[in-house]
């Protein structure tokens, strides 16, 4: 088989946005700039690894010179599905296109949906708002104790979770319960993400969060470009949350994470071996630990810190690898309320085969990512994308 690059590495940096999309207003995220206000916040980003590569080269950014010769190939990607969300900018990483949008319930769930709950559970829900999973426990631990209730919760992401006492409601019945949830939420104005069970032990004012976690994600709306690198032999590898994110779809191999860190020393672990296809990161703690706390001086060290990671990971790359960095939406963290901001994506491609990098047109949608995997590996194309592989040559 021809083709051009034996590996390619796909890094995606959580909510790491680079200015707002032409149609942020829809979103109401006009003026969000995810790296901009965090470099100003930080009176610059000191990030040379990715200065060299030519991020500022994309948007100028504090801190980060723009250089006259990038080492990698440079531009920006707009996102074309309607939703601001990680597994939309995900899916269509991967060539999907999804028009109707997961739902986020910034005030708790309907009315109706948490009765027909009730109802199918036998038991009665409290909390039903945004929460941080400690802190509700510390709130409604005692009372789900005395009366059984379950304790539904959300986020700014889309997912209803729901946390019980493992002594109060055993798991089985909880994770049918979460399956009763995934059921009611499929499809129309309940869609969400996840469904995830949160399972806990302990006593009041002393709760702990146990391993027995289980995500009942959705499929993927049609074939990625995963399924068809599997479904032809080739491997997938995904670290971090990739495999939850896709629900396991056209994945051959998973690799768990703690942290950004963590992820980045599975991903260089990853590197070192011999393989054929694609590994698949996602460094989720941009996103849940700075932008959706709002938290720019720690966004801007975690960035900080990734790209003092970088050179670790460049010096296992191969002349037939290729490392692809991008993001899936913004989350600027000086921006108005908790959520995501809809922001074109940073697109990097580095390969050691390169002589210098250049500027490639503006993406018109993620799915040129995975038009351009699906094109190097000669594997059926995606409905969404163009590939870029030609530009690169």
């Amino acid at each position: 088989m021809n083709h051009s690059f034996k590996r390619i590495h796909l890094i995606v940096l959580d909510s790491v946005g680079i200015g707002e999309a032409p149609d942020a207003s829809s979103f109401g995220d006009e003026g969000a700039d995810t790296l901009g206000h965090i470099a100003e916040k930080m009176n610059g980003l000191n990030m040379p690894n990715m200065e060299a590569l030519g991020l500022s080269n994309i948007k100028e950014i504090k801190g980060i010179k723009k250089v006259e010769k990038p080492v990698a190939f440079w531009t920006k990607m707009q996102e074309a599905s309607n939703g601001k969300d990680t597994m939309t900018g995900h899916w269509e990483i991967m060539g999907l296109n999804i028009q109707t949008p997961f739902q986020v319930f910034p005030d708790g769930f309907p009315s109706s949906l948490i009765q027909e709950l009730e109802e199918k559970s036998g038991r009665k829900v409290i909390g039903n708002k945004p929460a941080s999973g400690t802190e509700i426990l510390d709130e409604l631990g005692e009372e789900h104790m005395k009366t059984g209730a379950l304790i539904v919760y959300t986020s700014a992401d889309s997912v209803l979770q729901i946390a019980a006492h493992e002594e109060i409601v055993p798991l089985d019945e909880l994770y049918s319960i979460c399956e009763t949830a995934r059921a009611m939420t499929k499809t129309g104005d309940y869609m969400v993400g996840r469904v995830i069970a949160r399972p806990f032990l302990g006593e009041p004012g002393n709760f702990k969060r146990t391993s027995n976690r289980h995500d009942y994600a959705l499929k993927p709306f049609g074939r990625t470009v995963m399924n068809e690198l599997k479904d032809a032999s080739f491997d997938v590898i995904a670290v971090g949350k990739i495999a939850d994110i896709y629900d396991g779809e056209g994945v051959t191999e998973a690799i768990r994470t703690t942290s950004n860190m963590d992820g980045m020393d599975k991903f260089i672990g990853v590197a070192e071996k011999d393989f054929t296809g694609l590994s698949f990161l996602n460094l989720v703690d941009f996103d849940a630990l700075f932008g959706h706390r709002r938290d720019p001086e720690g966004y801007g060290k975690a960035l900080e810190q990734f790209d003092v990671r970088l050179p670790e990971l460049l010096d296992k790359l191969n002349e037939n690898d290729l490392l692809i960095l991008t993001a899936d939406h913004g989350n600027d963290p000086i921006h108005h309320g908790t959520d995501h901001t809809r922001e074109y994506v940073p697109l990097l491609v580095f390969s050691k085969a390169f002589v210098q990098g250049e500027e490639l047109a503006v993406r018109e949608t993620f799915a040129d990512i995975g038009a351009s995997i699906a094109d190097n590996f000669n594997v059926t194309m995606p409905e969404y994308g163009k590939s870029f592989m030609e530009e690169l040559r």
